[in-house]
């Protein structure tokens, strides 16, 4: 009784006050007194559950991890609780980066859940180990694991929204596997799969039928989380193929979702997802020439990471990127200096690592007098990197028309076009133009579409065609006019201030300044 009392109210006290001391104290009595009591697993269990997620909270890592250990040694008979057990420790360790050790413990997991007779959980156990390896990018040891994965979800027979939800955790990961691979292509028929799954799943009840099984009591994510996620991975498709129009509409809808289930729900993964929608939806806002838009998008992703000191670690690197691109945006090539290298300080992450160092090199190009910074900084990208640009280019062209990637089709096909003009060759150069102004007006990037009509208006003059040339200069014109208006109002909003900020947590507000303070000049 006074086991189950204290266990009570230290549940009480942690869940609904933030009285932590008290909440300790009661947890630490109950899992004292309940390891003294034979049986009596839903108290001990709980109590070393719960203690150990205060720990956490309080950054007592430490103290948490051999709590856990402990009860997991001690729960060998209970599955449901030696399994819950494992999936804490496994996320604990994930935490902390330590994703080899988590690996180690999933598959302890996976193979206790498979000599109890539960394929269910031991394909959860695999598919998490799956998400981490991953995000190790072990592609050698993921590849056998998802094909095990994909056969145990098929094979497995029971509760259809368990079933479903295993499906769509198992797809998840192999169109995101897909889009690290740059295969935009390729995923979609995995992509189509996860959309049908959801759809399913929003169609079925809950039974409130128990599984027979205790090792069975799980769920990956609630159905609403899993309409977010597939939303989420959508949006990623969308952006890496250029269909940016169709990135904004899942966006918003996914937003619109997102702020509904926040009003009940706290979990923190809703606010990642959130970050997460954001930080895709200012690269599009950028590529499509909304810069003030994506100022503003900027700051709310700050205001939401002020919240969460995790989000923030997880997303400061990303954060000041995406501050960088806007930098080169509005022209601020200092302060995008500034944003990148800030950036690179913070990310251990290799492909986020290879994007900053490219951007910082544009903006060394860009900046026209860093030659000796660019070649060092080309000597980190690629050691060898004495090749014939052209042949690469045609190369990157081939690559990315084949996958269906458009943006880098177009920026491909402009900068060959342009350097055909250079060279003189008018009629291969209008062969690359004409095709890349189609495709950026498509997606439509605004700025290789003034890059194209510049080029088209220099083509046309250059070969007589007054009347083309009048016109590509029209369009260059109003390209112009629509980035100009942009601009002014992106440097005029207070969030503006957000683009000297490269220490320490977000700022916490902004005072308005009088105008654009930047040089337009080289922006058009």
């Amino acid at each position: 009784m006074e086991a189950r009392t204290h266990l009570q109210l230290g549940s009480v006290l942690y869940h609904h006050t933030r009285n932590g001391d008290q909440a300790r104290g009661h947890l630490e009595k109950a899992w004292l007194i309940s390891q003294q009591i034979p049986q009596f697993e839903d108290v001990k269990f709980e109590a070393a559950s719960l203690l150990s997620e205060l720990y956490c909270q309080e950054n007592s890592v430490d103290t948490a991890k051999p709590l856990l250990r402990k009860a997991i040694q001690i729960s060998q008979q209970t599955p449901y609780w030696h399994c819950r057990l494992l999936f804490q420790l496994a996320q604990l360790h994930t935490l902390e980066k330590d994703l080899v050790s988590a690996c180690d413990l999933l598959g302890v997991g996976a193979e206790y859940a498979r000599v109890v007779g539960s394929e269910y959980t031991r394909a959860l156990f695999l598919l998490s180990k799956g998400m981490l390896l991953l995000m190790e990018r072990k592609l050698q040891e993921v590849h056998p694991l998802l094909t095990l994965c994909g056969q145990i979800v098929e094979n497995w027979q029971g509760n259809p929204i368990q079933k479903e939800s295993l499906r769509v955790f198992f797809l998840v990961l192999q169109v995101t596997h897909y889009l690290d691979a740059g295969q935009v292509k390729s995923v979609k028929p995995c992509l189509k799969q996860l959309q049908q799954c959801i759809q399913t799943i929003s169609t079925l009840h809950d039974d409130e039928i128990l599984p027979s099984n205790p090792a069975d009591l799980f769920h990956w994510l609630p159905k609403e989380h899993m309409c977010v996620l597939v939303y989420l991975v959508t949006v990623m498709h969308s952006m890496q193929a250029g269909y940016l129009e169709k990135a904004q509409k899942y966006t918003d809808k996914a937003l619109m979702q997102l702020e509904k289930l926040k009003m009940l729900d706290c979990s923190p993964i809703l606010s990642s997802f959130q970050v997460i929608l954001l930080e895709h939806i200012i690269m599009c806002r950028l590529v499509t020439g909304h810069k003030a838009t994506a100022l503003q998008e900027i700051s709310q992703v700050c205001q939401l990471c002020q919240q969460s000191p995790r989000l923030f670690s997880n997303h400061a690197a990303q954060l000041h990127t995406l501050l960088g691109l806007y930098c080169i945006s509005v022209n601020c090539m200092d302060n995008a200096e500034a944003q990148f290298t800030t950036a690179l300080r913070l990310t251990t992450h290799q492909e986020l690592w290879a994007f900053i160092v490219t951007n910082l090199a544009s903006v060394y190009i860009r900046e026209g007098n860093r030659h000796q910074e660019l070649y060092s900084l080309l000597e980190r990208i690629n050691p060898d990197h004495n090749f014939p640009v052209r042949r690469f280019l045609r190369e990157t062209l081939k690559m990315s028309n084949a996958e269906d990637l458009n943006r880098l089709t177009a920026c491909s096909l402009v900068l060959l076009g342009h350097i055909f003009y250079v060279l003189g060759n008018h009629r291969e150069s209008n062969n690359m133009v004409v095709p890349a102004m189609q495709l950026a007006s498509k997606i439509p990037d605004m700025s290789v579409q003034l890059w194209s009509s510049a080029l088209l208006r220099d083509l046309n003059k250059a070969c007589g065609n007054a009347m083309d040339a009048h016109e590509a200069a029209q369009m260059h014109q109003n390209f112009s006019q629509q980035l100009l208006q942009d601009h002014i109002e992106a440097c005029s909003l207070p969030e503006h201030n957000l683009i000297t900020w490269t220490d320490g947590p977000p700022p916490v507000q902004f005072q308005a300044q009088n105008g654009p303070t930047t040089s337009l000049a080289s922006l058009l």
